[in-house]
């Protein structure tokens, strides 16, 4: 948890870093406004960080506009929380330029680039209650008490917390203090708000839960956001648009539907958990694989390639009629049932099917393939 100090940043946790509530300037202090320029709200142009030799970021280029969240995604060491601390100004650029509507940040302190920031540990203040903790933010920036008061028991009703003012941030449950924190994001109304693994810490029920209600939070209030996380799940339910990072790099971005049903790169698959990707050479509408000859869609270039075969995409049929596999395991997913299945030639294939379907393991089974779940992948590069 943060302790209650101030300095050039207004609120800083143990780490030194900046919290939720420290990071909003008033417009007469020089940050950007929300709707200064038609251009997007926040900017990469080439935006380099480099520790030592090796680059954490490798001039990315990105755009968040206006009211859309957007989220990173990458495996640990991707460089996407330096990207949020590049735009934060928590790290210096070693090359390329944040710009906030429109306005190069260059040289513009942390409080003062009209952000906030919500990290995962919380930072919340122990010896301050709820409200005591939303409030921060608000006296630092010289808020009136009245209008302060007012702003406070408006984020808690916002974010699900009527009555939780006084509360001992101790008695509070981890979901509460998640609540509470970004209460303290929002109470200082940022144009931008940055989130740092937001839930991460959280079980998967209650987890599921509040990034549904996060989505509905910040369309209702047209909040812009850039959020960082490696849950795959969470960002596919709460962003407009998903970032995938590899080695400091963007390796794909698209709407949550575009990259889930078509992934650029074999990277991009396997780190969304497909692995139904083998070597395949595209001749007209079908590609030759270990596992036989598939359909492709219509207008796949020709040539060896990579080839993803989406678990939703291996149909099971009576053994006679296709490719004969032999289930060697089940997995329960809630609503379906994945299959691992070992073919009598190539690589093992994962399916997914109805309850109702489901064969038990040891069964020999058929599979079909639809070209409708086939992607032809780019090369990794």
């Amino acid at each position: 948890m943060a302790s209650d100090t101030a300095g050039s940043v207004d609120v800083t946790g143990p780490a030194g870093v900046a919290t939720g509530a420290s990071c909003t300037a008033d417009p007469a202090d020089g940050a950007p406004r929300a709707g200064a320029t038609g251009e997007a709200l926040l900017r990469l142009d080439g935006a380099t960080v480099r520790f030592g030799e090796r680059a954490a970021l490798d001039a990315v280029d990105l755009e968040v506009p206006e009211h859309r969240t957007v989220c990173v995604l990458g495996p640990s060491g991707s460089g996407k929380s330096t990207l949020l601390r590049a735009v934060a100004g928590l790290q210096p650029l070693a090359a390329g330029r944040v710009l906030l509507a429109g306005r190069d940040q260059s040289g513009v302190p942390t409080h003062r680039r009209g952000v906030g920031l919500m990290f995962q540990d919380h930072q919340l203040f122990p010896q301050r209650d709820a409200g005591g903790n939303v409030a921060f933010g608000l006296r630092m920036h010289k808020v009136p008490r009245a209008e302060a008061d007012r702003r406070v028991t408006d984020v808690l009703d916002l974010v699900g917390l009527p009555g939780a003012r006084r509360r001992a941030v101790a008695s509070l449950s981890g979901g509460e203090q998640q609540r509470v924190a970004l209460a303290r994001a929002l109470a200082p109304e940022p144009q931008l708000l940055m989130l740092d693994e937001p839930l991460g810490q959280l079980d998967r029920t209650l987890r599921e839960r509040l990034v549904v209600e996060l989505r509905q939070l910040f369309e209702r209030l047209g909040t812009t956001v850039l959020a960082v996380t490696h849950d795959q799940g969470e960002a596919f339910a709460l962003a407009d648009r998903v970032v995938v990072m590899r080695d400091g790099r963007i390796a794909q971005t698209g709407t949550p539907l575009e990259v889930w049903r078509s992934p650029a790169s074999e990277f991009v698959a396997r780190f969304l958990g497909f692995d139904n990707v083998v070597p395949a050479t595209v001749r007209g509408e079908a590609a030759d694989t270990p596992w036989g000859r598939l359909p492709v869609p219509p207008g796949a270039p020709a040539g060896a390639c990579r080839l993803l075969v989406r678990p939703s995409g291996v149909r099971l049929v009576p053994a006679r009629d296709g490719l004969r596999c032999a289930v060697t395991a089940r997995t329960f997913r809630g609503d379906h049932v994945t299959l691992l299945l070992r073919p009598e030639n190539g690589p093992l294939l994962e399916a997914a099917c109805p309850l109702r379907d489901a064969p038990e393991t040891g069964t020999t089974v058929g599979v079909s393939f639809e070209a409708e779940d086939v992607v032809v992948l780019a090369a990794d590069v």
